[in-house]
């Protein structure tokens, strides 16, 4: 990005806001097709170029900022979780989330495992999980609100910080974002980071890490497109991924290889469904798991991932019967809608202060169009039904099912849900190029983190007008865009 001389992001955007500058955007005819006049990278094109939103997204640099702040603060409360409640049982507490003994017994095979340190060192304060996800968030107009957390190696939405680098090349853009000082937090630049140092054991940092990103079998067929714009990206960042299925992870002497390349990183896509469901694939990462602990390769992320994606975690975290610092509970209050596991127990809080719930299904049943049922398993919006899209009659039959789920033996995929009060989004206004028609979208907002820090943001979005759910499975409208922020998030 080019300012002035001697401005900065924060300098050049000094008294606006990111709803000045959204107007601005919209008001300036020279940006009218900026997104679709953009030359993308090629990989990136062909996966996302009919997908992309008309606009980017603007957001404020210091409240970003604040909830990226926030997000990194709540990872350290998930991962502390088996420790507070549970004794550091995770057994225990995977009974208590619904993940079931298969599921369980690949997930605890690194629950013990050491989080990697911060650049200087110091042991990580976030516990022992290696710090990598994306938390999903919605704005309702005064703050961002977490409607997921999504911890695994397997992130989508990556490759999005492509978006902001290629409009950056577009002289309108380029002229329009220097002068509102705009920045953004390129997420592939940061990925890149972290890989380079969890290699460092194994490369002494005098030679680029050898990544394989590894999928389960037919993963590439599956998801192909996604994954050659997220090699594409890093390849362009100096850092070249082989791509492979665990049916060609082999071993030579104490050398992994991927499709015949050595490895140093293996860049794990693959799932605990996925081994739980193929005894061969399980033979396969069982290379990958030995070969993390023994040293000889960095397995990127481990399996306990699974352990804090869990929706049922943030339902411990939002239930006042969790013991927390007052700290600890204000951060859970800012950024945490009220949040139930959906299953029989005491009286609880309810999500209007002053109210208790002692029977959570009649109250679930009366408040059906504030609430929504979630999986524990699923992300990205995936099997999401919300109450006010439902008839009161469908409504009550769901809940029903659904707690008798919880009370019935746990299956191999999972069948607890939570329950979670409805965040009303802010909507953002987006102009159509060929009508001139502007019309309100929802954007759910992918805040990225790595070991070291916030890592950038992507979104996606689908007309106001369209389904809650705003993913790209189940919402044909959904789109995609990036961010950039007024002032610096950094």
């Amino acid at each position: 990005m080019t300012l002035a001389p001697g401005t900065t992001p924060a300098t050049a955007s000094a008294g606006r806001t990111a709803a000045a500058v959204t107007e601005a955007y919209l008001s300036d005819p020279r940006l009218a097709d900026a997104v679709r006049d953009t030359v993308y990278p090629p990989a990136f094109q062909e996966c996302w170029g009919a997908r992309m939103l008309s606009r980017p997204l603007f957001t404020d640099g210091p409240e970003l900022h604040r909830a990226a702040a926030d997000v990194q603060d709540l990872f350290a409360l998930l991962a502390s979780l088996p420790r507070r409640l549970f004794d550091g049982d995770t057994a225990r507490y995977c009974d208590a989330l619904g993940i079931a003994p298969d599921r369980a017994a690949v997930i605890n095979r690194f629950a013990d495992a050491p989080g990697l340190a911060p650049r200087s060192g110091q042991a990580p304060r976030y516990g022992q999980a290696t710090r990598y996800g994306r938390a999903d968030l919605y704005h309702d107009g005064s703050a961002f609100k977490l409607l997921e957390f999504n911890i695994a190696s397997d992130l989508g939405g990556t490759d999005r910080s492509q978006m902001q680098r290629a409009l950056l090349t577009h002289p309108a853009f380029a002229d329009f974002a220097a002068e509102h000082g705009l920045d953004h937090v390129h997420t592939g630049e940061r990925i890149a980071v972290a890989l380079r140092e969890a290699a460092l054991p194994l490369t002494r940092g005098v030679r680029e890490p050898r990544v394989g990103l590894v999928c389960a079998p037919g993963g590439l067929a599956a998801f192909g497109h996604l994954l050659l714009a997220f090699a594409e990206m890093m390849r362009d960042l100096g850092l070249p991924l082989t791509l492979g299925e665990l049916d060609t992870l082999t071993e030579r002497g104490d050398r992994l290889h991927l499709d015949g390349a050595p490895l140093d990183v293996v860049l794990r896509f693959f799932t605990v469904d996925d081994l739980c469901a193929d005894p061969s694939s399980a033979a396969r990462a069982e290379l990958a798991f030995r070969a993390h602990e023994e040293g000889r390769a960095v397995l990127w992320t481990p399996m306990d991932s699974s352990l804090y994606s869990n929706k049922g975690a943030l339902a411990l975290l939002s239930d006042p019967a969790t013991a927390f610092t007052p700290a600890e509970r204000a951060l859970t209050d800012r950024l945490l809608p009220w949040t139930r596991l959906l299953a029989d127990g005491p009286p609880t809080p309810g999500p209007t202060p002053g109210e208790t719930v002692t029977d959570l299904l009649s109250f679930c049943r009366e408040h059906r169009t504030q609430l929504l049922l979630k999986p524990l398993r699923d992300f990205g919006g995936t099997g999401v039904i919300p109450g006010w899209e439902r008839d009161p009659d469908d409504w009550a039959r769901l809940l029903q099912d659904r707690m008798a789920d919880a009370t019935g033996p746990l299956t191999g995929l999972g069948n607890r849900w939570i329950v979670q009060r409805r965040v009303l989004p802010r909507t953002e206004p987006v102009l159509d190029p060929d009508t001139g028609a502007r019309t309100p979208w929802v954007a759910a907002w992918g805040l990225f983190l790595t070991p070291q820090g916030y890592a950038g943001t992507d979104v996606r979005a689908a007309p106001a007008s369209a389904s809650a759910v705003v993913n790209y499975g189940s919402n044909p409208l959904t789109r995609t865009t990036g961010v950039f922020t007024v002032g610096s998030a950094r």
